[in-house]
């Protein structure tokens, strides 16, 4: 994706002296030895922990093991647990494949955002609940707000609708990945949501509901995952930017 640059601003310290938001902190003041660690490793080590066994299993004491190094050295470079979620998602943010500039066709390139972000999400699946209850703006996550921003330049949109847009998209993806993961079936058994389908054609038979027995009626097979999220990724678009 296209390099995001550095961030740096002045914001309020909290009662303790550190920056509520990491980004707010400088990695490095220029004084003393080379710091042993980074974030960029810390970050690396932490990923790879939620990837093998999700996102509960992180913890301060495990990725200082992961790095050789002491727990409480940890807190040097990274003073909170929340701190160390932000560098994360941010971190993978990172993978995004995006070119340096849109272009020009604003639905091919929010598609290709949505595409990027269920990518994403497939390889990290506890990416899903950072965004959701941590949502982090480092330099690679302001790297894609800034394409997707620029992606609307040439629309109607005003501030507010593209910030909106912007919102819609993640919710979508996010939601599409969730239900994707719960969907997945485990080795040797159907899901839940294969005994719900029975259920509704059951329920639609009863003829107590005639429009869901038609809608079912007319909905045809199942669809792939793939193509269940390009005809509804289709639709939102048409909602955010009109028809093509």
């Amino acid at each position: 994706m296209a390099s995001a640059k550095s961030t740096s601003a002045a914001g309020n310290s909290g009662s303790t002296g550190v920056p509520e938001l990491i980004w707010l902190r400088p990695e490095r003041t220029g004084r003393g030895p080379t710091p042993a660690h980074s974030r960029e490793a810390i970050a690396a080590a932490a990923i790879a922990l939620a990837d093998a066994e999700g996102i509960g299993a992180v913890a301060m004491r495990r990725v200082a093991a992961s790095l050789g190094a002491g727990t409480m050295s940890l807190y040097n470079y990274v003073p909170k647990k929340e701190h160390l979620f932000d560098l994360m998602l941010d971190a993978i943010v990172g993978e995004y494949r995006i070119p340096d500039a849109p272009s020009g066709d604003p639905r091919a390139d929010l598609a290709l955002l949505a595409h990027e972000q269920l990518a994403v999400s497939r390889r990290h699946p506890w990416m899903v609940e950072l965004l959701v209850k941590r949502p982090s703006f480092g330099p690679n996550s302001l790297g894609v707000m800034e394409f997707f921003l620029a992606a609307l330049a040439g629309t109607d949109l005003d501030g507010s609708a593209k910030m909106e847009a912007l919102s819609m998209l993640n919710g979508f993806v996010a939601q599409f990945a969730q239900w994707e993961r719960a969907n997945a079936a485990p080795a040797g058994g159907e899901t839940w949501q294969a005994d719900l389908i029975k259920y509704l054609y059951g329920v639609a038979a009863s003829g107590n509901y005639p429009h869901l027995a038609a809608t079912m009626a007319a909905g045809g097979p199942p669809l792939e995952p793939d193509a269940v999220f390009a005809r509804s990724l289709d639709r939102l678009l048409t909602v955010l930017l009109g028809p093509t």
